[in-house]
């Protein structure tokens, strides 16, 4: 099901010199400064009123827009008001009509509003007339099609009431805000929000790892490098970070806006390259025409996280209770096969560098705790008798992780978890590895179902962990949960 945590990765080429390879590392001592596993990083939220005041005046507007439409246009039962409000707001959500933005617009909300109107309203009376609540005619549509355009016309009135309520209220109170970058770029930017008040950010600085000269009464001064980041965003209580002129491809500035959005930062980019506004991606802003890309929030902090830990929970426990025969089986043959200690445990690194106990049947009993801790593969150890081979190749070895899962320590789904000895050398020869651990570690990910294996690229494996947590939804997780299933199916004990 999973990858084996004491199976050897390879960085690339023959097997052989990948052996080789994981010889050295084991037996050399560390070059360069000793790598860490990831902070744990305090978040520093935005007040809980800034972030949900817009979404819930845009989703009251709708709501008395409606109502006051369904009672000038459509006398008749409540409940049919109240499925077409059951239809029309799940779409504007979907639509991104309830998301916090930049430049806000009723006009540009205008098509949206109506579009979704006309296919919640087509449903209501296609679903009104099959349950016989009226008949369908030319006076019942021109009643219906009064509630479209009532609601159209008032939905943009309400929320253009609101936007110049958000206008007058950023003014008064903007937003602390960091500019990454202080090229040209960056100093435009930063002139654009001390001139343009409406947009509800105060830059309070520069940040950046190149020399720059800045003139002498510029308003704005440069506070450090990327690696002040964290610090600033602290002290200043930064809400907002703007990174500008590229900054975003270089791999110190990404990490960099990494940290900030998991201290709570809503996250942007402006390209030196203006064509990307054409993209006409979903959420793709703009600051007094430069394009303006936000980042997406960590995927921790989605709502739909929440729903990912209750299914966890409830798919883990469930398991447990499923499986109990063939856990009880599992653990009287180790029994009978290394003598007492049916459950091995390791010390495994996870969210945010965190170290947890993992739970496995052991399969051989190590000779001592260093060799627990660094060795790297034991599939073909000879010690290993018929039961543990047979776990092995089966994974029935790590069914006792579904208590980690209920515990906390893991998901069922996300980057698998390492020895603290390996990350550290892994986060010294691979930058990107450390980012894994923005996650929960879990018993299945991306990198696995994907052939990324037993004797397989570290650098691949951490380029697909990370491409699941950028791109983490409910759906991804059941379409890798599948995928696992179906490689149990042809187990090759990797």
């Amino acid at each position: 099901m999973t990858i084996d945590h004491e199976s050897v990765p390879r960085p690339g080429g023959p097997l052989s010199a990948r052996r080789r390879l994981g010889t050295e590392l084991l037996e050399r001592p560390a070059a360069g400064p000793r790598a860490r596993p990831a902070p744990q990083v305090g978040r520093h939220r935005r007040p809980l009123r800034s972030r949900v005041a817009l979404p819930a005046g845009l989703l009251g507007c709708d709501v008395l827009a409606l109502a006051a439409a369904a009672a000038l246009t459509v006398p008749g039962p409540p409940p049919l008001a109240a499925a077409l409000l059951g239809l029309l707001l799940p779409l504007n959500l979907a639509g991104g009509l309830y998301r916090s933005r930049l430049t806000v617009s009723a006009l540009d909300d205008l098509p949206g509003l109506a579009g979704r109107a006309a296919v919640s309203t087509s449903f209501a009376v296609t679903l009104a007339a099959c349950l016989g609540r009226f008949v369908p005619g030319p006076a019942a549509l021109f009643r219906f099609a009064g509630l479209l355009t009532a609601f159209t016309l008032l939905a943009c009135l309400g929320r253009a009431a609101a936007y110049a309520l958000l206008r007058r209220a950023r003014r008064r109170r903007p937003s602390p805000t960091l500019v990454l970058g202080a090229g040209q770029l960056g100093q435009r930017i930063a002139a654009v929000l001390l001139e343009h008040r409406e947009y509800g950010l105060r830059p309070v600085g520069y940040l950046d790892s190149q020399p720059v000269l800045l003139a002498p009464d510029a308003p704005l001064r440069l506070l450090g490098g990327h690696d002040a980041l964290e610090s600033q965003i602290r002290r200043k209580r930064i809400h907002h970070v703007i990174a500008t002129e590229g900054a975003a491809d270089d791999a110190a500035t990404a990490a960099a806006l990494r940290t900030a959005a998991r201290l709570g930062c809503r996250v942007w980019v402006v390209p030196q390259l203006r064509e990307y506004a054409a993209l006409g991606r979903r959420g793709t802003d703009q600051l007094w025409g430069f394009p303006c890309l936000p980042l997406e929030r960590p995927a921790v902090r989605r709502p739909g996280w929440v729903a990912k830990r209750v299914l966890d929970v409830a798919a883990a426990g469930f398991g447990l209770l499923l499986l109990s025969p063939v856990l009880a089986a599992c653990a009287l043959a180790v029994r009978c096969d290394t003598g007492p200690g049916v459950l091995f445990r390791q010390q495994r690194t996870g969210l945010d560098g965190q170290v947890f106990t993992l739970l496995k049947f052991r399969t051989l009993r190590p000779s001592n705790e260093h060799e627990s801790a660094t060795r790297w593969n034991i599939s073909q150890d000879h010690r290993m008798g018929a039961v543990g081979r047979l776990l092995r190749r089966t994974s029935l070895d790590e069914l006792p992780q579904l208590w980690n899962v209920v515990r906390g320590d893991m998901s069922l789904v996300g980057p698998r978890p390492e020895r603290p000895y390996f990350v550290m050398r892994f986060g010294q020869a691979y930058p990107e590895y450390q980012d894994r651990h923005r996650v929960p570690a879990g018993l299945t990910g991306l990198a696995q179902v994907n052939g990324l294996r037993g004797d397989t690229s570290i650098e691949d494996r951490a380029r697909f962990d990370n491409r699941y947590i950028e791109s983490w939804s409910l759906w991804q997780d059941a379409k890798i949960l599948l995928r696992t299933a179906v490689l149990m199916l042809h187990p090759d004990g990797s």
